[in-house]
């Protein structure tokens, strides 16, 4: 642990945005778990849905023309089992790779140099510093980074207006982002030494990228 908090401090740039990037590729990564599995359990409770009413003709058809109860039941239970199978869901890597590109060459390095450049402007910890430098990072950090994530996935996608996810999704992702990071930049700037900022944020950020990646999933219809 000691030898790796050395390697940290000794190359804090490149430890820092190699730990942000991939935390923030690993959130896609977990947003993709989640949805799946959100999507395959109403396609699975319909198939056992159809599964039941079909098993219920078999059984009415069978009771008429077979005497043997075990068969039917047999039948029954190799129906259910195999509609009932897990569904594995698979992940979109190309994806997670633009994700992880955004990650890496804005908002890893923009976190890395705007936490530096705010600590040099307000050195030092107390309720005040804190208080400031929490409002500075909302009011200045916030928006641009929510803005990188939604203009540049969406232009790395090909979409044919990248500014169409920004223009629906910004405001309710910046409100639910000041109630979050405040939180968590308060920690971050009394409790974080400066060295380490950057990937504690990235870890932070783990949770937040869960929320943008699913939200930016969402069709703009529904959130209008």
């Amino acid at each position: 642990m000691n030898r790796a908090w050395v390697l940290f401090k000794s190359r804090p740039y490149i430890s820092n945005v190699v730990g942000y990037t991939a935390l923030f590729a690993t959130a896609d990564l977990i947003q993709q778990s989640m949805l799946g599995k959100a999507q395959d359990e109403p396609d699975r409770a319909g198939q056992d849905a159809s599964s039941d009413s079909s098993t219920e003709e078999f059984a009415m058809t069978g009771e008429a023309k077979i005497d043997d109860d075990s068969k039917i039941r047999n039948e029954k239970d190799l129906r259910v089992n195999i509609t009932s199978a897990p569904q594995l869901h698979r992940i979109d890597w190309a994806q997670t790779a633009r994700v992880a590109l955004v990650g890496f060459c804005f908002h890893a390095n923009f976190n890395y140099h705007w936490l530096r450049g705010l600590e040099r402007m307000c050195p030092g910890g107390g309720i005040g510093r804190v208080s400031l430098k929490v409002f500075l990072d909302q009011l200045f950090a916030a928006p641009m980074t929510i803005s990188a994530f939604y203009i540049g996935l969406s232009t790395l996608e090909g979409a044919e207006d990248p500014l169409e996810d920004w223009r629906t999704k910004f405001w309710t992702s910046y409100k639910t982002g000041v109630v979050y990071w405040s939180t968590m930049q308060a920690v971050n700037f009394s409790l974080i030494p400066p060295v380490a900022r950057t990937v504690f944020v990235g870890g932070v950020a783990l949770v937040w990228t869960v929320f943008l990646c699913h939200f930016k999933q969402q069709k703009s219809d529904f959130l209008t």
